[in-house]
């Protein structure tokens, strides 16, 4: 069996807890509602207003005038989601963590030790609750699509249990957005065709879905039947560095992915340099509301470590990116081809220029590990949105 564990609000809830003046008051965590800014977590106070992640927090500023905004801290959120993956590490070697605040658990094989997943399951949510204050919801299935859609049924503050035998019975009422690929567009579609619900997306047979759907129908066919072959995979050390974000709502706006793009770049190479890493390759990639996905990516002429170059090169792969009137679902920025304690290069003209730019990523880590994430901006940035 698999768990889905999926922390509630998770950098809201921190904020929240932290400081219990905010505790039931509407509360984002993101930038500046000035420029670029975008929402990178909403409190559940905050969601009534219609405020999301990955909305320019301007909008939100607009949904909700009394919105209460916190600069993110990521390291220390990052510091809290390593305490608990050490709980679901202490359940099952398994673990595939897909984010700060998510991970799957794979355990098939450790119900001997711990119990069975349901009890495995209860106990990680309580540990996680009595041991940092933070409430997860858990969703328990034989494969990683109903788990994952099971811990996201109840929220916030959601336990929910798929058995096997139970599996149509819990899919056939859901409406067919539960489908993982499915976003508005494609949901219209499936409605032209009185497809309302999951239950009536496997009536269909493959053949007639591919003739709506291409490639597509066979992805919608088996998560409509509950099938899913993906294995959990753990961590493995990794040949790159990188940080992707899917938007609860699909992105239309250029501006709202240059603001996340910019808060991508700052999160890897921050860790990149964390971990004494230079980097020579950039990667970025969009995936659409479709679920196709596209990459970009490019060589450095030599490594380094410094915000401004990747910042740069990432704008200029965001450029080569085709938007063509498809809402945008996730975005991710990675670095590779990585050295550690590498030589640099010594250029004859530009040299004191990097070193400016790395004195000021110097300055920039201090003040973010000081005051959190968003205290400071680059003008790179920023810039691009005045132009």
């Amino acid at each position: 069996m698999i768990i889905h564990v999926d922390m509630d609000a998770y950098y809201a809830s921190i904020e929240q807890r932290d400081n219990p003046k905010l505790r039931g008051l509407p509360v984002v965590v993101g930038g500046s509602p000035d420029g670029r800014g975008v929402v990178a977590a909403a409190s559940y106070e905050a969601r009534k207003f219609g405020i999301h992640s990955a909305m320019s927090m301007r909008k939100a500023i607009g949904l909700c005038p009394q919105l209460t905004i916190i600069k993110s801290r990521i390291d220390y959120y990052a510091a809290l989601s390593k305490q608990i993956q050490r709980i679901f590490f202490e359940f099952t070697p398994i673990v595939e963590p897909l984010s700060l605040d998510e991970a799957f658990l794979d355990v098939t094989h450790t119900a001997h030790l711990f119990g069975d997943a349901e009890s495995i399951g209860r106990k990680i949510k309580s540990r996680i609750e009595n041991e940092l204050g933070l409430i997860a919801s858990v969703g328990i299935a034989p494969n990683k699509f109903l788990a994952k859609v099971a811990s996201d049924l109840r929220k916030p503050d959601a336990f929910v249990v798929v058995e096997p035998m139970t599996l149509e019975t819990f899919l056939d009422p859901l409406p067919i957005e539960r489908i993982w690929g499915v976003g508005q567009v494609t949901a219209n579609v499936f409605r032209k065709h009185s497809i309302h619900t999951i239950g009536d997306l496997r009536r269909w047979n493959l053949p007639e879905l591919q003739v709506l759907f291409g490639k597509s129908a066979q992805h919608y066919w088996e998560l409509a039947r509950g099938i899913d072959k993906r294995a959990v995979v753990p961590e493995r050390e990794a040949k790159s560095i990188s940080s992707e974000t899917t938007f609860s709502k699909d992105i239309h706006e250029r501006e709202v992915l240059d603001g996340w793009l910019a808060l991508l770049v700052e999160v890897v190479s921050r860790r990149l340099r964390n971990n004494a890493y230079q980097g020579k390759g950039v990667e970025l990639k969009v995936r659409y509301h479709d679920f196709q996905s596209t990459t970009r990516s490019m060589m450095l002429s030599d490594p380094t470590d410094r915000t401004d170059a990747f910042l740069q090169s990432a704008n200029s792969l965001l450029d080569r990116i085709p938007f063509d009137g498809r809402p945008i679902r996730l975005l991710g920025f990675g670095i590779h081809h990585l050295s550690q304690n590498s030589l640099r290069q010594l250029s004859l003209w530009d040299q004191s220029d990097c070193d400016k730019q790395r004195d000021l990523d110097a300055v920039s880590d201090e003040i973010t590990d000081k005051f959190g994430r968003g205290a400071i901006q680059r003008g790179i940035a920023k810039a691009r949105h005045t132009q």
